[in-house]
């Protein structure tokens, strides 16, 4: 999950919630939609291998 910051930057959210603080937790910052979204298909990617 990719949200807009006001600062402009993209972060990355995990798509469940956290057990412990019920948020969900930040995989990283970017400054561009597109370095996010190629980060998300590197995690997902790793969640499989």
């Amino acid at each position: 999950m990719i949200r807009k910051l006001k600062s402009g930057e993209y972060r990355l959210y995990s798509r469940k919630l956290d057990a412990r603080t019920g948020k969900r937790r930040n995989l990283g910052t970017f400054s561009s939609r597109a370095a996010a979204e190629k980060h998300e298909r590197e995690v997902q990617y790793l969640k499989r291998h």
